[in-house]
């Protein structure tokens, strides 16, 4: 049966648990490497990963092209303004045809009806690289941060603090996975996608909506929070000042466990969502989890190729 990594679900908490492993291990493997060296075993040595983007990115673009050269294949990177697929080429067609010429596909779109429909005509793996949905990449890598961190994720306590997005829902799929309860301060009218929150509940973890963000803080293990106008979205004006309250800053993280620490997936408009103080403290593992994407895309690449 063909792979595919369009939400955390898709893999399952067991081969999410194994991607955490092999990321742990690889990422010791090669300490001290030039970035550009393939991992000693190349396990992808002759494969080609497409990369098609509707949507910019940085981390997730850069991410995905040293992770594919890491182990041993290459990128082939298209975006709408340089493919039909701007010309209004349908996105079956485009599956059908990068099948011939990659080993997988990885989309970063902003409709999830668009990786769902890429992975259903494709003969190839299909990666979710971020849809308005859920952005299950990400995810992995800050699970990778956590435990690098030294927490245990059954049992864990994460304060999430702003927009209620995809990285939110993907974080809420995570918990009900992975057995850890997420109390997410967010104003009315922004809340988390309901179909994560019912399913992770289903799973008896603990999912709370709360409005005030003293209260999501509370004793938690792990702060996150997101930029709060995402791109292409058209309200920012009333959207930042219903999120004003939810800034993290020094005071907001006293109110977390003294060992807390603090992840934000980039970019970050600092001043808004959160301050230099926090984003650059030691709590904060930011640059860690940056980092950390190029290792759990790598494991993630493992697993939907059959290699894991």
């Amino acid at each position: 049966m063909m792979r595919r990594f369009l939400n955390l679900s898709d893999a399952g908490g067991d081969a999410v648990a194994a991607m955490l492993s092999d990321a742990i291990d690889r990422k010791a493997a090669r300490a001290g490497w030039p970035k550009a060296k393939p991992d000693a075993d190349a396990p992808l040595a002759d494969h080609v990963l497409a990369m098609v983007f509707e949507k910019n990115s940085t981390r997730t673009r850069a991410s995905f092209d040293i992770a594919i050269r890491q182990l041993g294949g290459v990128p082939m990177i298209l975006d709408a303004g340089t493919t039909q697929l701007g010309r209004g080429e349908t996105i079956a067609d485009t599956a059908r045809v990068l099948s011939r010429y990659a080993d997988a596909i990885m989309i970063r779109t902003d409709d999830h009806a668009k990786a769902e429909e890429l992975a259903e005509y494709a003969s190839v793996p299909v990666i979710n690289g971020l849809t308005d949905l859920s952005h299950p990449c990400q995810i992995v890598a800050d699970l990778l941060t956590v435990v690098e961190s030294g927490k245990a994720l059954p049992g864990l306590e994460l304060a999430w603090l702003g927009d209620g997005n995809n990285v939110l829902a993907s974080l809420i799929e995570a918990a009900g996975l992975f057995g850890f309860h997420v109390r997410a301060g967010v104003p009315q009218g922004y809340e988390p996608e309901a179909g994560f929150v019912e399913a992770a509940r289903a799973k008896g973890v603990r999912v709370d909506i709360v409005r005030d963000a003293r209260e999501a803080v509370a004793g938690a293990d792990l702060v996150v929070t997101d930029t709060w106008v995402s791109m292409g979205q058209d309200h920012a004006h009333n959207k930042i000042a219903a999120m004003a309250p939810y800034r993290v800053d020094e005071r907001l993280m006293t109110g977390a466990k003294a060992d807390a620490i603090f992840l934000h997936c980039l970019p970050a408009h600092r001043g808004d969502e959160v301050v230099d103080a926090v984003i650059d403290g030691a709590q904060s593992r930011v640059w860690d989890e940056a980092e950390n994407r190029v290792h759990a895309q790598k494991s993630i690449l493992l697993w939907a190729l059959g290699k894991l």
